[in-house]
């Protein structure tokens, strides 16, 4: 079997099972383990508190095309998509570690713009950048590991802990930052102040660190950060959990801009559109209803979990009818690198 029939997926999990084919309980780092392969972020219980840490690599022409995006932006992003996956666990980023593989012919110049985005956001949450490696390489690869904890408490926020009758959640707006890729790469003459919205939302998105935080003190035990899609995301939860979920197509929450620039096709991206960097969780209604009290971004209600379809993730209307959706959301090695790379 090639990886690309297994899939990411599909991978992440072969690779988790011959880790954990090693486990011994003798071992000190395996006892203190508490999240390792397959959430968005590892944990463990450290002397004081419980540590996060994530990593994430930026391909050139995968994930991102030069002549889209600016350096700054770059470097902006390649942090940000890190910082969320702290978020998604309730956790306060504190050190980055950066390596660069770089061609030798690449200018100082851009690779002191990279880094100053990168600065430019760790201002913004009290990131450090401590340290990392550079090397040769015929492309450029920017690989990001981010550290964090949970600061005194005591379980972080996790894909598996979805239960039955949970209603579903997202903050911010769907279908935001895949608008903006698709401007962008399409050329699409959209008017200024909607272009302005989805450049920002795709270029140099907002990690919802804090909210993160506030989802873990308000009660919340399963989230996750939306990068691949709203299905794509939602169904990691549901299997990891053990549960189904309903969303409702009228209720997915698409702000009025994109709505009007995209027409009928916002379903499509507020769906399966990616890089969303908003958080995603589940939690009994009396809890949610805390969670819109505390936030001062938009949370929407768009469904609830359920035991049918264990696994599975089912769109309705809004009188309840199934809606026929087999666009999932982004997938390496299954899903074509041009939809990725536009960025």
């Amino acid at each position: 079997m090639k990886v690309s029939e297994l899939g990411e997926f599909g991978l992440i999990e072969l690779l988790a099972s011959t880790v954990a084919k090693s486990k011994d309980q003798k071992n000190a780092s395996w006892r203190n383990l508490i999240i390792g392969i397959g959430d968005d972020a590892a944990a463990w219980q450290g002397d004081s508190s419980i540590q996060l840490a994530t990593t994430d690599a930026l391909v050139q022409d995968i994930h991102f095309n030069l002549n889209v995006i600016t350096w700054e932006e770059l470097g902006w992003k390649a942090l940000a998509v890190n910082l969320s996956d702290i978020a998604a666990m309730g956790g306060i980023p504190k050190y980055a570690l950066v390596s660069l593989a770089l061609p030798g012919d690449l200018e100082i110049e851009r690779v002191c713009e990279l880094y100053q985005g990168m600065v430019d956001l760790t201002q913004e949450f009290g990131v450090v950048i401590a340290g990392g490696d550079v090397t040769s390489s015929l492309n450029i690869i920017i690989t990001v590991t981010v550290f964090g904890s949970l600061g005194g408490r005591n379980i972080p926020l996790t894909r598996s802990s979805a239960k039955q009758e949970d209603q579903i959640a997202v903050t911010g707006y769907l279908g935001t930052s895949a608008a903006g890729l698709k401007m962008l790469s399409e050329g699409l003459n959209w008017d200024e102040e909607t272009a302005i919205l989805v450049k920002q939302a795709h270029l140099r998105p907002i990690p919802k660190v804090r909210e993160g935080q506030m989802l873990l003190r308000s009660g919340v035990k399963a989230a996750i950060d939306i990068s691949d899609g709203l299905i794509s995301d939602l169904t990691q939860i549901c299997k990891m959990s053990q549960v189904g979920a309903r969303i409702k197509l009228g209720s997915l929450p698409v702000h009025p801009l994109v709505r009007t620039a995209l027409g009928n096709n916002w379903q499509e991206l507020a769906l399966s559109g990616g890089e969303e960097y908003e958080l995603l969780f589940t939690a009994p209604p009396g809890i949610i209803e805390r969670v819109k009290k505390v936030l001062t971004c938009p949370v929407t209600v768009i469904g609830e979990i359920t035991r049918e379809e264990i696994g599975q993730v089912i769109v309705v209307d809004e009188q309840d009818k199934i809606v026929p959706w087999h666009q999932r959301g982004w997938e390496h090695f299954k899903s074509h690198p041009i939809h990725r790379a536009q960025m």
